[in-house]
């Protein structure tokens, strides 16, 4: 599911405003490949999917309740993190904690993208930074939805710190992938054991949540942590 296909699924129509639409990534270690430079590769996939970057991040209502959210889209690099991805789910962060916003992150990615190296290692830090001030310090709600696949750098950052975390069906969701365990290792990896629902047996997240049902889900997660949609009059204490 490409990200705006998931954003009409979950934002209000009309409530849709984007940040950070303008950031695209440079070539910060000039990196060398034998097929196409990594200033091409963006530029044919920018061009293959509409996107600048491998993620959309800004503001909606979400049945009438403010939210900040950040989806990413695998149909761009494999939705791989890079310095941009990094930099505007960071940003996406810290204007919900300056605006008091719940926050959700669509993760869909298959981790930190080696064309940028070890700057794309320092965004797991950089937003995970990010989200202990708007967690702990800020007392916000953060709520991380994995879909097929999560891997990766995400799955160890941001991922996985969600207040609550929601996984998809089916969903395949791993660290390291299973062709790199069995080569690495020489074990053969059990099968279905990556899959959301064998995890969510062993306590990696709290809900497995289809996606026909995941806006009213979000909605009734939000009320109960005290936010409610904009439109809803507050009754008066006598």
């Amino acid at each position: 599911m490409s990200s705006s296909d998931r954003i009409e699924l979950l934002i209000d129509p009309g409530t849709w405003d984007p940040m950070d639409e303008d950031m695209v990534s440079l070539d910060p270690i000039e990196f060398h490949s034998e097929e196409e430079p990594y200033k091409d590769r963006i530029d044919s996939y920018q061009r293959k999917t509409g996107l600048t970057e491998a993620v959309q991040t800004g503001i909606g209502q979400l049945n009438g309740i403010p939210v900040a959210i950040g989806v990413m889209d695998f149909q761009f690099m494999g939705g791989s993190m890079g310095s941009v991805v990094g930099e505007k789910i960071t940003r996406l962060i810290e204007h919900a904690a300056n605006q008091n916003l719940p926050l959700i992150i669509v993760c869909a990615s298959g981790g930190a993208r080696m064309q940028e190296g070890s700057l794309s290692l320092m965004q797991m830090a950089k937003i995970s930074s990010a989200l202990y001030d708007y967690q702990l310090n800020k007392k916000l709600f953060y709520v991380s939805i994995l879909t097929s696949p999560t891997t990766g750098g995400v799955t160890a950052s941001f991922g996985m710190l969600g207040d609550i975390i929601i996984a998809e069906p089916n969903a395949y969701i791993a660290f390291a992938g299973k062709r790199v365990i069995e080569q690495t290792l020489n074990k053969t990896v059990p099968e279905g054991s990556q899959a959301a629902e064998y995890l969510f047996q062993k306590g990696l997240f709290d809900l497995i949540v289809p996606r026909n049902l995941l806006k009213s889900v979000l909605s009734e997660l939000f009320k109960l942590h005290a936010f409610f949609p904009l439109n809803q009059k507050s009754s008066k204490i006598k």
